[in-house]
């Protein structure tokens, strides 16, 4: 059944805007990349872009998570600038076609995190380091007072899957430990609204995966909002020796069961689907 919210933190300020997660919402994933895992998701110019923010937005999307540096093992580095460039793209078109919509960005940079909250009014930062890759992002959401999404990952994208970032003794103890002490430095900091992201697929085997998913509604012990993206992920495909555009349906299995383990934001590359998802669990299960 679903996790009893009544002990968690279950809202946050988005820009000024407060925003209840005690139903689930669905963060809709637009990369303003070219080399994206998935590739149906990459949208390397502003026409597609613009078409991906439609679509998004025209399919239920409760948030926009806007990358412009990929994290799949293997990506090319990519320059602040670039960065900017490409992250601009996708905002320009989310706020012309809906000034309202809830922004987060997908960055482990500090300055880039900041440009785009004081430059583009983003309002949410979603860091898949956790804080690791950029000393300075930190104190930089604590001076923002944004919402901060922190993902568990070890490495880097390029080095996350080397075997010596792969042992653990318990991975779900393991990740819980990691953002027990993380929480405690971020609360001391100021920041006031953290949603947890176990960061399925990145520093972890496939049984790893799993096994989180498993054990997902741990983490709702620690008293914050969850986001979970599996979305089209390696886990779906490789358990079913399929490919990423094949991974639709074992999305929206792991999505149920997400939301079934406390999960209150679903990343997703297929928002339609999802919102269906919520819509079924809710009213399932209230």
């Amino acid at each position: 059944m679903l996790f009893d919210n009544r002990n968690r933190k279950l809202t946050i300020n988005a820009g000024g805007k407060l925003v209840s997660l005690a139903r689930p919402q669905v963060m809709g994933i637009l990369n303003v990349t070219p080399d994206s895992f998935y590739d149906n998701s990459r949208c390397p110019d502003a026409s597609a872009v613009a078409e991906r923010v439609s679509v998004l937005l025209s399919e239920g999307a409760d948030m926009i998570d806007v990358g412009g540096y990929s994290s799949r093992p293997g990506c090319s580095d990519v320059s602040v600038d670039e960065e900017k460039r490409r992250l601009a793209i996708g905002f320009e078109a989310i706020r012309r076609q809906s000034p309202e919509a809830v922004v987060s960005v997908d960055t482990f940079r500090a300055e880039v995190a900041r440009w785009c909250v004081e430059e583009w009014g983003v309002q949410i930062v979603n860091d898949i380091s956790g804080g690791e890759m950029d000393d300075q992002m930190f104190d930089t959401v604590a001076r923002l007072q944004v919402p901060y999404v922190m993902m568990h990952m070890r490495g880097t994208p390029n080095t996350m899957m080397q075997e010596k970032y792969l042992h653990y003794e318990d991975v779900t103890a393991d990740v819980l430990q990691y953002f027990a002490a993380k929480i405690d430095r971020l609360t001391l900091m100021g920041v006031n609204d953290i949603i947890l992201d176990p960061g399925f697929g990145f520093s972890k085997t496939l049984d790893d995966n799993y096994r989180l998913m498993q054990h997902l509604d741990e983490f709702t012990r620690l008293g914050l909002p969850l986001l979970v993206g599996i979305s089209r992920k390696s886990m779906i495909y490789k358990l079913l020796g399929t490919v990423p555009g094949e991974s639709l349906n074992g999305t929206t299995a792991l999505n149920v069961l997400a939301l079934l383990g406390g999960a209150n934001i679903l990343r997703v590359h297929d928002v339609r689907q999802a919102v269906e998802a919520v819509k079924i669990v809710t009213q399932t299960i209230p």
